[in-house]
């Protein structure tokens, strides 16, 4: 009672919990809920528990740092994760990194997140198009069939001159695609 009362109060308690009370869903429930850094102080069986993965994440991002491999293999947990921050994909399993919606929600929250997207994501239209129209340098990440479509390179250079650096020699010739840099 005394610990739940503490974490309640401030989540950072838990790390000074024993290692029984760090092992207490309930009592980490509640700490992560208001402090979610303090998953890296929950057992090693909680820190892969979806529900408090869910709430530490809900409550920051970068939870997700010590969560351990299933949540980060978790669809809803990645998708709350990268919506938060695109960046975030990074930490993702294979699978989130291979759904659409997933790489789609971390891409409109920083175009940078496309290089670790899977290829087949990394050539779709509409996830490049997110993308370079969040962050123009990430058409480098975009397949070479996209990274020499007009209609994106148009995107990325109008987000960012320096998107020039990354289009293809003869787009780079292109009036319209220069006039929009």
């Amino acid at each position: 009672e005394v610990v739940l009362a503490a974490v309640n109060r401030s989540g950072s308690a838990l790390e000074y919990a024993d290692q029984e009370l760090r092992n207490d869903s309930e009592v980490v429930l509640a700490s992560v809920s208001n402090y979610g850094a303090s998953l890296q102080s929950a057992s090693k069986d909680l820190r892969s528990d979806r529900d408090i993965v869910l709430a530490a994440v809900s409550n920051d991002w970068m939870a997700i740092t010590y969560s351990g491999e299933r949540p980060r293999a978790d669809r809803e947990v990645m998708l709350t994760v990268v919506s938060q921050h695109g960046q975030a994909l990074s930490y993702a399993g294979a699978g989130p990194r291979e759904d659409r919606e997933v790489v789609l929600a971390a891409v409109r929250s920083c175009g940078l997140a496309l290089r670790v997207a899977c290829p087949k994501l990394r050539a779709d239209r509409e996830v490049v198009l997110a993308a370079v129209q969040s962050y123009a340098a990430a058409l480098q990440y975009a397949s070479e069939e996209l990274q020499r479509d007009r209609e994106v390179v148009l995107a990325a250079v109008s987000n960012n001159w320096r998107a020039l650096l990354c289009v293809d020699a003869g787009l780079r010739e292109d009036r319209e695609v220069v006039l929009a840099a």
